[in-house]
């Protein structure tokens, strides 16, 4: 049987497609298309077709095998950036995870500290209250004693900067309205200045006068007055927002 260069040429192309494991898992079917058609290239020689009829059917062989190989490229590729993508969205499903385990962590311990400081959860966020011996009677100047208490909420305010607070004023009813709204806008003042002096920051620390409004005892009792005159300090969340009373 006479050769044929062009089917030749075909047969070794497909040759090297068969043995290139990326063709064979990828490209099967045009793989499979190649090999019929090589067979049929085949076949036109053995039965003495034409050179020109042999020659069209090698092309179509070797064009097949292109595809073939093109068609495993093209899937490969597209392989390959899935993978990649999909090595990207896990890296950044872990960095994510890490990142709420972290604040998870950073929550309980800010939690932690602010109960350390007698801090209360309520529906405005973490409040602390200072009582009247922050103060002394009639006085918007803090106390020795009420120092060491603002002292250590500017310990948490300067470990945590992503905080601001609002100092709130309350006395209780004894003395005329008025007096008692300016006492407790002094003293709301006084324990700010207390914590600019510790080194925070003044726009993280904003303040309220409430007078003798919103009483957290009755005021017919040595004992409920003293707990009515107080100065509550309402921490913001991380985002330094503070719900309104």
């Amino acid at each position: 049987m006479s050769q044929n260069s062009n089917l030749s040429e075909a047969q070794s192309s497909y040759e090297r497609a068969r043995a290139n494991p990326q063709v064979t898992s990828l490209a099967p079917a045009e793989l499979k298309d190649a090999s019929e058609s090589l067979t049929k290239a085949d076949n036109a020689l053995s039965t003495g077709e034409s050179s020109s009829t042999v020659d069209h059917l090698a092309y179509i062989a070797k064009r097949k095998t292109e595809i073939a190989l093109e068609t495993a490229k093209r899937k490969a590729d597209e392989l390959a950036v899935r993978n990649a993508t999909a090595q990207r969205e896990k890296a950044q499903l872990a960095a994510r995870t890490a990142e709420a385990d972290r604040d998870q962590v950073l929550i309980a311990q800010q939690t932690e500290q602010l109960k350390e400081l007698n801090a209360k959860e309520t529906k405005r966020g973490m409040v602390v209250t200072l009582g009247d011996l922050l103060f002394s009677t009639d006085k918007a100047q803090v106390s020795s004693g009420g120092k060491h208490n603002v002292q250590k909420l500017a310990g948490f305010l300067n470990q945590y900067p992503k905080y601001k607070v609002l100092v709130e004023g309350y006395t209780d009813s004894t003395g005329s309205d008025s007096y008692n709204q300016e006492l407790s806008e002094r003293r709301a003042n006084a324990v700010r200045a207390a914590l600019l002096e510790e080194g925070i920051s003044s726009d993280r620390v904003t303040t309220h006068g409430y007078g003798k409004a919103y009483p957290v005892a009755s005021n017919d009792a040595a004992a409920g007055r003293q707990l009515n005159r107080r100065v509550e300090i309402i921490f913001s969340d991380s985002n330094g927002n503070i719900a309104p009373r």
